[in-house]
């Protein structure tokens, strides 16, 4: 048990040092830096949302760059097809029709973070492919099974263009740990600081002045089993999050209000078990990079929106406005439920 503790101690230090490194190429981040290191230590798929440019890939290649391991990116477009991840064909040097693995299997069990820009512009039979490989960690090509159990999916959507692109269905979106939406920095010495200083106008140049493989990213399965295992819920804390998974079903018996919507008719479906199941990995890796061995009712709240606001499904006739509902309607719960 004693090893255990030093262990985790270590770790958690690393895993801070990875924020602290991150934060010198993605400056004004901070809790999207957070959360973003909370999903690697607790395994999990994360959905980036945000507006054109705001520094998504930017974030991702620095987290690939300090936890080691290696990167691959594919770009979201209406004419891919499931294949492409998978394999790709071109003609050879000696001028005959050849074919190599793709951007998914190429790095083989040594890939880290697989990165799918723009993933509403793919069509969902490339979603159904993503599905498989992010919950078994493998995928077949070439007449066998690939293994990739030290992958995490990062996926992008922007706000702004909607042309051509695919809503992702609700069981994609539930793979996924985390939506975590990215907006510009806030303040005015980092908007500055993103505009004149000429160290951050050349992308490639700042990551690579990152410490490379701070950590064997091999282990991080192993660390977050770990972490799982040490981090307690008490039965007051198991109360209350039941609490929280009933009132995303049922807001209305919790007296959360929305204004202009009847709440009692607003959802089709609340948070499922494996989302509720993510919420709570993501709270323990929360209570522990704060060096606590329990789970207290603010680790939940802190890792709550970003865990299940996406993983709600309404009624049709109001899931086109989800994202003006989502905010209150998730607040209105958090306030609603009593926190032991």
């Amino acid at each position: 048990m004693e090893r255990n503790d030093a262990l985790l101690t270590d770790w958690r230090q690393r895993a801070l040092g990875l924020e602290a490194e991150v934060a010198k190429a993605v400056i004004g981040q901070a809790r999207v830096i957070r959360m973003v290191n909370t999903a690697v230590f607790a395994r999990g798929h994360v959905l980036l949302q945000g507006d054109v440019g705001v520094g998504k890939t930017t974030l991702l290649r620095a987290f690939a760059r300090v936890l080691g391991g290696d990167f691959a990116r594919v770009e979201g477009t209406i004419d891919l097809m499931p294949n492409d991840l998978v394999y790709y064909t071109h003609i050879g040097r000696d001028g005959r029709p050849a074919v190599d693995p793709g951007p998914l299997i190429r790095h083989g069990e040594s890939l880290a973070i697989f990165f799918f820009n723009e993933i509403n512009r793919a069509r969902p039979q490339v979603h159904s492919l993503l599905l498989r490989a992010m919950a078994e960690r493998s995928v077949s090509a070439f007449n066998r099974d690939h293994s990739l159990p030290h992958m995490l999916v990062f996926a992008d959507r922007n706000r702004v263009e909607r042309e051509e692109t695919f809503e992702i269905s609700s069981a994609a979106r539930d793979r996924f740990m985390m939506e975590v939406t990215i907006d510009p920095p806030a303040t005015q010495d980092d908007r500055r600081q993103l505009m004149f200083d000429p160290r951050f106008h050349d992308t490639d140049r700042l990551l690579g002045e990152l410490a490379g493989a701070m950590v064997v990213h091999q282990e991080l399965n192993a660390v977050s089993d770990m972490v799982q295992r040490s981090i307690a819920a008490s039965d007051a804390l198991q109360a209350y999050v039941l609490a929280l998974w009933r009132a995303t079903a049922a807001p209305a018996e919790f007296g959360v209000h929305v204004s202009d919507l009847d709440v009692s008719k607003l959802m089709l479906a609340g948070a499922s078990p494996r989302g509720m199941s993510m919420l709570l990995r993501a709270a323990r890796v929360t209570a522990w990079l704060q060096d606590r061995s329990y789970v207290t009712p603010e680790d939940v709240q802190s890792v709550f929106v970003e865990s299940i606001a996406h993983r709600l499904c309404y009624q049709p006739v109001y899931e086109m406005r989800r994202h003006e509902i989502s905010g209150p309607l998730i607040a209105g719960i958090l306030h609603g439920v009593a926190a032991p």
